[in-house]
């Protein structure tokens, strides 16, 4: 008989993780189980925030429930692909039509299965540090080898284009770009997307533009679309509704392919291989995708006065007050990135720094060892909660932090 303790696990597990919803989490829904006191801000979940879907997207969906109940097409419903085609050729992406959509169970489910149509055993993926973990994870889940290139804290968190081009060799297959960037708020320049679109095209790269956040700009920093910048390379930008329709919990996301004029080779014969596997997205959710793509009031969230604008400033203006943090202000999506002067604190790494901040003070945030390699001393902080949840959170992180500076005092 085989024992539990028999079982073995695929040896790809070694080493995945997703810190976001790691041990960390689980400590955190412990102590919330045992009556303590927990603030978590480590979820870029808006709906969880006050920051509800426009009724119109809900209604959408409950009209459609009957006619939902059998699978849609392999890519997804003929009207929802249309929909996100209309959209994308509204941002100058004028050669998407319809049956270059793919509609998936959120970008999380796109981007796995895109990563297995490109990646072999061997084959590397560049990819941005920090990084949204669920790439890199998805990367080695593929069977591939994720080479994480740096973004510079000291240069806005803007990547160096020689550097990247130096990390390439013939095992590259593809190179990532995170544009807003998850978890930095950065917005990379259109001069920047150039410098790497001439470097997949120099190397034979496929691009993969992961743009989640893509309506989430402030002080009228502008996005580009990577695609826009090399209409002659392969390129899948991935899109959803779970940051822009504020409905996380749907599931719905979507890649665009641009950069293959014909229909017929190996990439897309991947791609509609591996989405008929999955049989089809989510049905009822599909029927989100018009109304949601219809009801655009992000840009209302972010202007000045607007909510999102207003729970950013709020959270950066009390970090920057903090002795010893220093944030670079994040110009798009929703999070911020401080680092934290350990030598001034005497902090241990970043993992061991946010389990005392959870353990000590009740507040839970993402780690930045847990988002690649980066420099020790980062934690990454959602700025969708309401300012009065901010400042507890800066009120908590400041009390950990004295406490710190006392024993550091003590010791001297």
């Amino acid at each position: 008989m085989t024992r539990h303790a028999d079982i073995r696990t695929s040896p790809k597990l070694s080493g995945i993780s997703y810190s976001l919803r790691g041990p960390l989490a689980a400590q955190a829904e412990r102590m919330r189980a045992a009556g303590k006191d927990v603030l978590a801000l480590n979820l870029g979940d808006p709906a969880a925030y006050g920051l509800p879907t426009d009724p119109e997207v809900v209604r959408a969906v409950r009209d459609n429930l009957d006619r939902a109940c059998g699978y849609s097409a392999a890519q997804g419903l003929p009207a929802a692909r249309e929909a996100v085609a209309r959209h994308y050729r509204a941002k100058g992406l004028g050669t998407v039509r319809p049956r270059d959509v793919y509609l998936g169970n959120g970008v999380s489910e796109l981007a796995a299965l895109s990563l297995h149509a490109l990646l072999g055993p061997g084959d590397e993926i560049l990819v941005p540090a920090p990084d949204y973990p669920m790439w890199t994870a998805s990367a080695v889940l593929a069977g591939g080898s994720p080479v994480h290139y740096r973004c510079d804290e000291a240069s806005a968190w803007f990547p160096d284009p020689a550097d990247i081009a130096r990390r390439t060799t013939d095992r590259t297959r593809a190179l990532l770009v995170i544009n807003p960037n998850n978890p930095t708020g950065a917005v990379w320049p259109p001069e920047i997307l150039d410098a790497l679109a001439e470097v997949a095209r120099r190397h034979g790269l496929v691009l993969l533009a992961d743009e989640i956040y893509a309506d989430f700009l402030y002080d009228g920093t502008p996005h580009t679309p990577l695609a826009t910048r090399a209409p002659d390379v392969p390129c899948l930008t991935f899109g959803g509704l779970s940051k822009r329709g504020r409905i996380p919990g749907y599931r719905v996301g979507w890649l665009a392919l641009t950069g293959c004029p014909a229909r017929d080779n190996a990439l897309t014969s991947a791609l509609d291989t591996l989405v008929s596997l999955r049989l089809c997205p989510s049905v009822p959710a599909q029927h989100a995708v018009e109304a949601a793509l219809r009801a655009d009031d992000t840009t209302a969230l972010t202007a000045p006065g607007g909510e999102l604008r207003r729970r950013r400033d709020h959270l950066c203006r009390l970090l920057d007050d903090l002795p010893g943090v220093r944030t670079v202000k994040p110009h798009g999506a929703f999070y911020a990135f401080p680092g934290i002067d350990r030598g001034r604190y005497r902090l241990g790494d970043d993992a061991s720094l946010a389990d005392e901040l959870l353990c000590e003070v009740g507040l839970l945030v993402v780690p930045g060892s847990g988002l690649g390699p980066v420099p020790s001393g980062h934690l990454r902080v959602v700025t969708l909660p309401p300012t009065e949840i901010l400042t507890e959170a800066v009120t908590r992180l400041t009390r950990f932090l004295d406490r710190r500076t006392r024993a550091s005092a003590g010791c001297g």
